[in-house]
Protein backbone atom coordinates (compact mmCIF):
# COMPACT_ATOMS: atom_id res chain seq x y z
CA UNK A 1 0.00 0.00 0.00
CA UNK A 2 1.38 3.87 -0.78
CA UNK A 3 1.80 6.68 1.73
CA UNK A 4 -0.88 6.80 4.13
CA UNK A 5 -1.78 9.83 6.32
CA UNK A 6 -3.72 9.14 9.57
CA UNK A 7 -5.75 11.71 11.56
CA UNK A 8 -8.17 11.95 14.43
CA UNK A 9 -11.12 14.56 14.32
CA UNK A 10 -14.68 15.61 14.39
CA UNK A 11 -16.85 14.86 11.76
CA UNK A 12 -20.23 12.92 11.37
CA UNK A 13 -20.70 9.33 9.88
CA UNK A 14 -22.50 6.83 10.66
CA UNK A 15 -20.87 3.95 11.04
CA UNK A 16 -22.25 0.99 12.37
CA UNK A 17 -24.03 2.17 9.37
CA UNK A 18 -21.55 4.68 7.86
CA UNK A 19 -21.88 9.55 6.22
CA UNK A 20 -21.10 9.30 2.47
CA UNK A 21 -17.85 8.77 1.28
CA UNK A 22 -15.15 10.17 2.55
CA UNK A 23 -17.01 12.99 1.38
CA UNK A 24 -20.21 13.17 3.33
CA UNK A 25 -18.58 12.05 6.38
CA UNK A 26 -15.24 14.96 5.86
CA UNK A 27 -18.12 17.42 4.80
CA UNK A 28 -20.10 16.61 7.75
CA UNK A 29 -17.17 17.65 10.22
CA UNK A 30 -16.11 20.54 8.49
CA UNK A 31 -19.55 21.74 8.58
CA UNK A 32 -20.08 20.90 12.35
CA UNK A 33 -16.69 20.84 13.63
CA UNK A 34 -16.14 21.02 17.26
CA UNK A 35 -13.55 20.96 20.23
CA UNK A 36 -12.56 16.77 21.19
CA UNK A 37 -12.33 16.07 24.38
CA UNK A 38 -9.40 15.60 25.82
CA UNK A 39 -7.77 12.13 24.61
CA UNK A 40 -10.81 11.16 22.35
CA UNK A 41 -10.10 9.46 18.85
CA UNK A 42 -13.52 10.24 17.06
CA UNK A 43 -12.68 8.63 13.83
CA UNK A 44 -9.80 7.82 12.11
CA UNK A 45 -9.29 8.71 8.22
CA UNK A 46 -6.60 6.55 6.58
CA UNK A 47 -5.37 8.10 3.29
CA UNK A 48 -3.99 5.43 1.19
CA UNK A 49 -3.49 6.61 -2.64
CA UNK A 50 -1.32 10.09 -2.54
CA UNK A 51 -2.98 12.59 -4.59
CA UNK A 52 -1.96 16.06 -5.86
CA UNK A 53 -3.55 18.98 -3.17
CA UNK A 54 -1.80 21.80 -5.16
CA UNK A 55 -4.47 23.56 -6.26
CA UNK A 56 -6.85 24.11 -2.63
CA UNK A 57 -9.57 25.30 -3.79
CA UNK A 58 -10.53 22.76 -6.26
CA UNK A 59 -12.64 19.75 -5.89
CA UNK A 60 -11.34 16.55 -6.21
CA UNK A 61 -11.01 15.66 -10.21
CA UNK A 62 -12.77 12.78 -12.08
CA UNK A 63 -13.75 9.94 -10.05
CA UNK A 64 -12.94 9.38 -6.85
CA UNK A 65 -13.66 6.04 -4.66
CA UNK A 66 -14.14 5.71 -0.70
CA UNK A 67 -14.13 3.19 1.81
CA UNK A 68 -16.50 3.81 4.74
CA UNK A 69 -16.43 1.33 7.59
CA UNK A 70 -18.81 1.43 10.82
CA UNK A 71 -16.92 -1.40 13.06
CA UNK A 72 -18.43 -3.27 16.21
CA UNK A 73 -15.76 -2.34 18.57
CA UNK A 74 -17.07 -0.92 22.28
CA UNK A 75 -13.93 0.16 23.46
CA UNK A 76 -14.17 3.73 22.37
CA UNK A 77 -10.50 3.32 20.88
CA UNK A 78 -10.86 0.27 19.13
CA UNK A 79 -11.65 -1.29 15.88
CA UNK A 80 -13.50 -4.35 15.76
CA UNK A 81 -15.50 -6.26 13.14
CA UNK A 82 -16.76 -4.92 9.83
CA UNK A 83 -20.88 -4.41 10.18
CA UNK A 84 -21.22 -1.53 7.89
CA UNK A 85 -18.87 -1.76 4.32
CA UNK A 86 -19.71 0.65 1.66
CA UNK A 87 -17.62 1.52 -1.14
CA UNK A 88 -18.72 5.21 -2.64
CA UNK A 89 -17.97 6.19 -5.62
CA UNK A 90 -18.03 10.06 -6.16
CA UNK A 91 -17.83 11.43 -10.08
CA UNK A 92 -17.12 15.34 -9.65
CA UNK A 93 -18.00 16.17 -12.83
CA UNK A 94 -21.38 14.45 -13.33
CA UNK A 95 -22.26 15.69 -9.42
CA UNK A 96 -23.25 12.12 -8.91
CA UNK A 97 -22.20 9.42 -6.35
CA UNK A 98 -23.05 5.82 -5.78
CA UNK A 99 -22.99 3.61 -2.34
CA UNK A 100 -22.20 -0.20 -2.91
CA UNK A 101 -23.37 -2.10 -0.02
CA UNK A 102 -21.58 -4.87 1.16
CA UNK A 103 -23.31 -7.22 3.33
CA UNK A 104 -21.07 -7.90 6.44
CA UNK A 105 -21.53 -12.00 6.36
CA UNK A 106 -20.41 -11.57 1.73
CA UNK A 107 -17.91 -14.44 1.67
CA UNK A 108 -14.57 -13.27 0.17
CA UNK A 109 -11.42 -15.21 -0.17
CA UNK A 110 -12.63 -17.67 1.96
CA UNK A 111 -14.12 -16.17 4.96
CA UNK A 112 -16.42 -13.48 5.98
CA UNK A 113 -15.76 -10.09 4.52
CA UNK A 114 -15.97 -7.98 8.23
CA UNK A 115 -12.94 -10.00 9.96
CA UNK A 116 -10.80 -7.98 7.64
CA UNK A 117 -10.75 -5.22 9.69
CA UNK A 118 -10.55 -6.84 13.24
CA UNK A 119 -7.46 -8.90 12.22
CA UNK A 120 -5.99 -6.04 10.01
CA UNK A 121 -7.22 -2.91 10.49
CA UNK A 122 -8.43 -0.64 8.72
CA UNK A 123 -5.84 -1.23 5.80
CA UNK A 124 -6.80 -4.41 5.35
CA UNK A 125 -9.95 -4.01 5.19
CA UNK A 126 -8.76 -1.37 2.10
CA UNK A 127 -7.08 -4.09 0.66
CA UNK A 128 -9.64 -6.56 0.63
CA UNK A 129 -12.44 -4.56 -1.38
CA UNK A 130 -10.55 -2.57 -3.62
CA UNK A 131 -9.47 -6.19 -4.85
CA UNK A 132 -12.98 -7.26 -4.42
CA UNK A 133 -14.77 -4.72 -6.27
CA UNK A 134 -11.92 -3.97 -8.35
CA UNK A 135 -11.48 0.35 -7.65
CA UNK A 136 -8.59 2.21 -6.38
CA UNK A 137 -9.35 3.59 -2.79
CA UNK A 138 -8.24 7.15 -2.62
CA UNK A 139 -9.54 7.21 1.39
CA UNK A 140 -11.13 5.47 3.98
CA UNK A 141 -12.43 6.22 7.40
CA UNK A 142 -14.34 3.68 10.13
CA UNK A 143 -15.69 4.69 13.41
CA UNK A 144 -17.13 2.23 16.63
CA UNK A 145 -20.34 2.46 17.99
CA UNK A 146 -19.12 4.76 20.87
CA UNK A 147 -17.85 7.48 18.38
CA UNK A 148 -20.53 7.35 16.24
CA UNK A 149 -23.04 7.99 18.76
CA UNK A 150 -20.99 10.97 19.64
CA UNK A 151 -20.73 12.13 16.28
CA UNK A 152 -23.99 12.15 15.44
CA UNK A 153 -24.86 14.12 18.47
CA UNK A 154 -22.43 16.69 17.80
CA UNK A 155 -23.62 16.71 14.70
CA UNK A 156 -27.25 17.33 15.72
CA UNK A 157 -28.76 14.35 14.78
CA UNK A 158 -30.16 13.62 11.26
CA UNK A 159 -33.69 13.48 9.66
CA UNK A 160 -34.76 10.41 8.28
CA UNK A 161 -37.74 9.56 6.52
CA UNK A 162 -38.34 5.75 8.38
CA UNK A 163 -40.11 3.76 5.31
CA UNK A 164 -41.54 1.16 7.50
CA UNK A 165 -42.01 0.44 11.16
CA UNK A 166 -39.21 -1.33 12.97
CA UNK A 167 -39.51 -2.60 16.38
CA UNK A 168 -36.39 -4.79 17.73
CA UNK A 169 -35.01 -5.09 21.18
CA UNK A 170 -32.27 -6.45 19.90
CA UNK A 171 -30.64 -3.22 18.50
CA UNK A 172 -33.15 -0.86 20.54
CA UNK A 173 -34.99 -0.07 17.11
CA UNK A 174 -38.49 1.62 18.01
CA UNK A 175 -39.61 3.79 15.13
CA UNK A 176 -43.08 4.56 13.69
CA UNK A 177 -42.98 5.09 9.93
CA UNK A 178 -42.57 8.82 8.69
CA UNK A 179 -39.97 11.40 9.49
CA UNK A 180 -38.26 11.18 12.34
CA UNK A 181 -35.12 13.32 14.19
CA UNK A 182 -32.55 10.70 15.27
CA UNK A 183 -30.00 11.57 17.80
CA UNK A 184 -26.86 9.13 17.86
CA UNK A 185 -28.16 6.47 19.74
CA UNK A 186 -31.70 5.75 17.71
CA UNK A 187 -29.11 6.26 14.67
CA UNK A 188 -27.03 3.46 15.88
CA UNK A 189 -30.40 1.40 16.49
CA UNK A 190 -31.42 2.64 12.94
CA UNK A 191 -28.26 1.69 11.56
CA UNK A 192 -28.00 -2.09 13.46
CA UNK A 193 -31.88 -3.14 13.22
CA UNK A 194 -32.21 -6.62 10.94
CA UNK A 195 -34.68 -7.94 12.70
CA UNK A 196 -37.62 -6.14 11.83
CA UNK A 197 -37.51 -6.99 8.28
CA UNK A 198 -38.14 -10.46 6.50
CA UNK A 199 -34.77 -9.99 4.37
CA UNK A 200 -32.29 -9.71 7.68
CA UNK A 201 -28.81 -7.81 7.18
CA UNK A 202 -29.54 -7.44 3.15
CA UNK A 203 -32.21 -4.85 4.52
CA UNK A 204 -29.80 -3.48 7.40
CA UNK A 205 -27.06 -3.14 4.87
CA UNK A 206 -29.47 -0.97 2.88
CA UNK A 207 -31.04 1.10 5.32
CA UNK A 208 -27.02 2.15 6.48
CA UNK A 209 -26.58 3.44 2.99
CA UNK A 210 -30.03 5.61 3.49
CA UNK A 211 -28.74 6.97 6.33
CA UNK A 212 -25.70 8.76 5.02
CA UNK A 213 -27.86 9.85 1.77
CA UNK A 214 -30.23 11.31 4.82
CA UNK A 215 -27.02 12.38 6.80
CA UNK A 216 -25.81 14.54 3.37
CA UNK A 217 -29.63 16.00 3.01
CA UNK A 218 -29.58 16.97 6.68
CA UNK A 219 -26.44 19.13 5.96
CA UNK A 220 -27.29 20.80 2.47
CA UNK A 221 -30.30 21.82 4.03
CA UNK A 222 -28.10 24.03 6.01
CA UNK A 223 -27.55 26.31 3.24
CA UNK A 224 -23.73 26.44 4.87
CA UNK A 225 -21.56 29.59 3.28
CA UNK A 226 -17.97 28.81 2.57
CA UNK A 227 -16.87 31.06 5.63
CA UNK A 228 -18.76 28.65 7.39
CA UNK A 229 -16.49 25.91 5.98
CA UNK A 230 -13.31 27.73 6.78
CA UNK A 231 -14.16 28.03 10.56
CA UNK A 232 -14.54 24.57 10.93
CA UNK A 233 -12.10 23.88 9.25
CA UNK A 234 -9.96 26.26 11.50
CA UNK A 235 -11.92 24.03 14.57
CA UNK A 236 -10.08 21.04 13.02
CA UNK A 237 -6.46 22.63 12.97
CA UNK A 238 -6.95 23.74 16.63
CA UNK A 239 -8.24 20.61 18.12
CA UNK A 240 -6.90 17.53 16.38
CA UNK A 241 -3.94 15.41 16.17
CA UNK A 242 -2.75 15.37 11.97
CA UNK A 243 -0.11 13.18 10.42
CA UNK A 244 1.36 13.97 7.30
CA UNK A 245 -1.37 16.59 6.96
CA UNK A 246 -4.13 15.10 4.71
CA UNK A 247 -6.63 18.80 5.62
CA UNK A 248 -6.64 20.28 1.74
CA UNK A 249 -7.78 17.14 0.83
CA UNK A 250 -10.37 16.49 3.39
CA UNK A 251 -11.58 20.74 2.85
CA UNK A 252 -12.11 20.14 -1.42
CA UNK A 253 -13.72 17.00 -0.04
CA UNK A 254 -16.25 18.56 2.17
CA UNK A 255 -16.71 21.31 -0.73
CA UNK A 256 -17.72 18.71 -2.97
CA UNK A 257 -19.71 16.41 -0.81
CA UNK A 258 -21.88 19.53 -0.69
CA UNK A 259 -22.71 20.24 -4.13
CA UNK A 260 -24.32 16.64 -4.74
CA UNK A 261 -27.74 16.40 -4.92
CA UNK A 262 -28.86 13.38 -2.52
CA UNK A 263 -31.08 12.53 -5.52
CA UNK A 264 -27.96 11.71 -7.40
CA UNK A 265 -26.85 9.31 -5.13
CA UNK A 266 -27.96 5.76 -5.91
CA UNK A 267 -27.83 2.94 -2.96
CA UNK A 268 -27.46 -0.53 -3.98
CA UNK A 269 -26.44 -3.95 -2.23
CA UNK A 270 -24.88 -6.46 -3.89
CA UNK A 271 -26.17 -9.63 -5.04
CA UNK A 272 -25.79 -12.38 -2.63
CA UNK A 273 -26.80 -16.12 -2.92
CA UNK A 274 -27.59 -18.65 -0.13
CA UNK A 275 -30.47 -16.43 1.49
CA UNK A 276 -30.30 -13.47 4.10
CA UNK A 277 -28.09 -15.25 6.86
CA UNK A 278 -24.52 -16.05 7.47
CA UNK A 279 -21.59 -16.76 4.73
CA UNK A 280 -23.05 -15.27 1.51
CA UNK A 281 -21.82 -15.87 -1.52
CA UNK A 282 -21.53 -13.02 -3.71
CA UNK A 283 -24.38 -13.85 -6.23
CA UNK A 284 -25.58 -13.72 -9.72
CA UNK A 285 -25.09 -10.21 -11.68
CA UNK A 286 -22.31 -8.57 -9.28
CA UNK A 287 -19.44 -8.38 -12.12
CA UNK A 288 -21.77 -6.55 -14.12
CA UNK A 289 -22.62 -4.34 -11.23
CA UNK A 290 -19.00 -3.48 -10.38
CA UNK A 291 -18.30 -2.80 -14.24
CA UNK A 292 -21.07 -0.10 -13.86
CA UNK A 293 -19.91 1.10 -10.81
CA UNK A 294 -15.76 1.27 -11.38
CA UNK A 295 -15.60 3.12 -14.83
CA UNK A 296 -17.27 6.20 -13.40
CA UNK A 297 -18.81 5.75 -10.05
CA UNK A 298 -22.25 5.99 -10.74
CA UNK A 299 -24.53 3.67 -11.35
CA UNK A 300 -26.39 3.67 -15.29
CA UNK A 301 -27.92 0.66 -15.31
CA UNK A 302 -28.61 -0.84 -11.87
Amino acid sequence: MSRRRSLVYFLMAPPLCGVLVASLLASAWLVLGRPLEAGATWLTVTKVDPQSTADFDQYPPGVQFYVVLGNDSRDPNGVGLGDAIKVIGVNADARAASIINIPRDTSVGGGKINSASSTGGLSRMVDVLSGFVGVPISFAMTANFHQFINLVNEMGGVDVNIQEEMHDSNSGADFAAGPAHLDGDQALAFSRDRYSFGSGDIRRTENQGYLIISALQTLRARNLSAGGVLGALATLARHVVIENAGLVDLYRIGRLALTIDPANVKNVVIPTGGGSGSDLAPGPGIDALFADFRDDGILQSH
